[in-house]
């Protein structure tokens, strides 16, 4: 009975404890400006989270301009500790701790990009899209939360996130310590003629083939196709008034090689020739879903694509080899795969991409690529140099969702792992 009343108050005594360490921080955050705080659910192993609304202009140079509220995720673990931030390149809607937070044992302050989710302006004025403006609001909130965490700092994110990653260590070189993109491409113009040579190249030759005879083999029979697309649309709500259906099928058969490859699908899955057409669409759905191309997700992911075409560039769809089984969109030019706001009149402007190539081919310092051989994108990414102090890793056999520390070889995880400590001055407990 003795040491189960003991038991008991040590862990009364930890509770307390605890409960005075998070009002503490919670005075700190209150005293912050620019943020408003709501407790959530606390992150396995972190001592408190917070779901945060951090008042952001939106014209970083002219605050006359108006405001609006930026949603991001704090996870506090210890104002000892290293401070991730993950810079999101689409919308946040629930706290999640990244990998990268785990590893290092940090702080997380994972923030919703500008004009997506919750992070929206009360009038869409799309002239304050843009990285500038998106990389100042990263900036401000490092400004803000430096007041709490005064150690080291490290910028994350994943695919458009990644390369808001580097734009963000480009606009704002000493704000972190250490930037870790993953999958992150950096186009060099609105059309990035690599992609088109890595699908060209990817894979074997038979693989390839197979992927094409595939895609001709579908457009062959779009009678038979269109009709179970179209109740599959029906049963999923899709409604299609950006593009027609036949547009949307088109560009979905068009789709295919490039999801099937930054996912990393198996060649020996295509259906053979024989296969019914129920196969051919269960199949070819399970790659590249054609409510990709509906109006809800050209809806939610307008922002990007208005990003897309104004700065960071993205890529089309060739159709040389597939003349005369295109009927709703062209065959003598490539479709652009950006499908922006109101099909609005977009004017592309390559001096960011320019510049900040330029910038990276100098070698940039305390930087991690993390890439999949066989993504896509990686097609893309920042091509490995001696410049710099900088890590690669193009990781063999895997694709944009897979190219993770916790997916590394021993011999990349030791690398990842000394480069870190190296530039962070701090062990890393295994």
């Amino acid at each position: 009975m003795k040491n189960y009343f003991f038991t008991l108050l040590f862990l009364a005594a930890g509770f307390q404890l605890a409960v005075a360490q998070t009002e503490v921080f919670e005075d700190q955050l209150f005293l912050l400006p620019d943020v408003i705080f709501t407790k959530i659910e606390t992150a396995k192993d972190y001592e408190s989270s917070y779901e945060l609304k951090i008042k952001q202009p939106l014209d970083h140079s002219d605050v006359s301009k108006g405001f609006f509220y930026q949603r991001a995720f704090l996870s506090h673990k210890g104002d000892d500790r290293p401070t991730v931030i993950i810079t999101q390149g689409y919308s946040r809607t629930a706290n999640r701790i990244g990998e990268l937070a785990e590893f290092l044992g940090a702080n997380q302050i994972d923030v919703e990009h500008r004009y997506f989710g919750e992070s929206m302006p009360d009038s869409l004025d799309y002239n304050y899209l843009n990285l500038k403006q998106a990389t100042a609001d990263l900036h401000h909130i490092r400004q803000v939360f430096g007041e709490i965490y005064t150690g080291k700092w490290v910028s994350t994110g994943i695919s458009k996130g990644g390369a808001t990653t580097i734009f963000y260590r480009y606009y704002y070189p000493d704000d972190v310590d250490v930037s870790v993109p993953y999958v992150a491409p950096i186009n060099r113009e609105v059309e990035d003629q690599r992609l088109y040579t890595f699908l060209d190249t990817i894979g074997s030759d038979e693989c390839r083939e197979k992927i094409k005879s595939f895609q001709l083999q579908v457009l062959s029979n779009r009678e038979k196709v269109l009709p179970l697309l179209k109740f599959y649309s029906l049963g999923a709500k899709v409604d299609y008034t950006y593009h027609t259906l036949e547009e949307a099928f088109e560009y979905t058969v068009l789709e295919y090689p490039f999801s099937f490859w930054q996912y990393g699908k198996d060649c020996d899955a295509i259906p053979a020739e024989s296969a019914s057409v129920d196969e051919m669409v269960t199949y070819l759905l399970s790659i590249t879903d054609i409510s990709f191309f509906g109006d809800k997700i050209i809806e939610t992911y307008a922002s990007h694509y208005y990003q897309s075409a104004q700065e960071m560039g993205y890529y089309g769809y060739e159709t040389k080899e597939f003349e005369g089984h295109l009927i709703a969109l062209p065959n003598d030019e490539n479709p652009q795969a950006t499908f922006v706001p109101n099909k609005m009149d977009i004017n592309f402007d390559g001096q960011l991409l320019k510049d900040a190539n330029d910038w990276l081919e100098k070698g940039v310092d305390r930087m991690i690529y993390i890439n999949g051989a066989l993504d896509t994108w990686s097609a893309t990414a920042v091509p490995e140099s001696e410049k710099g102090d900088a890590e690669w890793f193009f990781m063999e056999g895997k694709h944009h969702g897979t190219a993770r520390i916790k997916n590394m070889t021993a011999a990349e995880k030791e690398r990842f792992t000394a480069a870190m400590e190296k530039w962070l001055s701090m062990e890393i407990a295994e």
